[in-house]
């Protein structure tokens, strides 16, 4: 069956988000994730009550192990379909930017939940390896203190929003060496890119995130 596509927005109805029937057709879509998470629930359940990799019986071995690997596979199937879903429908009232970033938490959220549900279907003991995990985490932490300090300065920024993309803003702070006048060109998860006098320069964001942001100064050019 051929689903129907959303009728054409106007721009009233693009200035305030998406209209009626985008709404009614990402609703007929959602039976996609959700009929993969009820046969992944459906799956764990059964390999937990059939299976067992203790048991003797290579049958039980065989429904448990089986049972964790297409848990897995629904459940991240399920899982990107939602975070998809999710971006079309936020896209459209928040920026591109703002809508990937809600789409990794979602990947990342329900990657890591599958990924311990299914170690939990193979007995594997959990805590221990989140424990181990935690340890490894601050290590990496450690070692990449600057990656994430850009990364989470540069969720902060797609949040918070002093500046957005298409603006022509002045970064003033010691650690940029003076001011930097230019126009916003992009805003990543690592770097803030802006098409300054000397070309397109890629400014750290704990770094665009502790400066002053204002105004440019009046262009001497424009002012003739």
């Amino acid at each position: 069956m051929q689903e129907a596509m959303p009728a054409p927005v106007t721009s009233r109805e693009q200035a305030g988000g998406p209209d009626r029937a985008t709404l009614r057709f990402l609703l007929i879509r959602s039976w996609r994730w959700l009929s993969l998470a009820v046969a992944a629930s459906a799956v764990a359940v059964v390999a937990s009550l059939r299976g067992n990799l203790r048991s003797p019986h290579l049958t039980q071995k065989l429904i448990a192990t089986g049972g964790a690997v297409a848990f897995l596979v629904l459940a991240l199937a399920a899982t990107f379909t939602f975070s998809n879903q999710v971006r079309q429908l936020t896209q459209p009232r928040l920026s591109a930017a703002h809508a990937g970033v809600l789409r990794l938490t979602i990947v990342l959220g329900g990657g890591l939940t599958s990924l311990l549900v299914t170690l939990g279907l193979l007995s594997v003991p959990i805590g221990q390896l989140i424990l181990g995990g935690a340890l490894t985490g601050v290590v990496f932490g450690i070692a990449g203190q600057q990656t994430l300090a850009n990364l989470f300065a540069g969720v902060v920024l797609l949040i918070a929003r002093p500046f957005r993309v298409g603006d022509r803003v002045q970064l003033r702070a010691g650690a940029l060496g003076g001011t930097i006048d230019g126009r916003v060109v992009e805003i990543g998860l690592a770097y803030l890119r802006i098409d300054a006098a000397e070309g397109v320069l890629a400014i750290p964001n704990s770094q665009a995130l502790s400066a002053v942001v204002g105004p440019p100064a009046p262009d001497p050019r424009a002012e003739r």
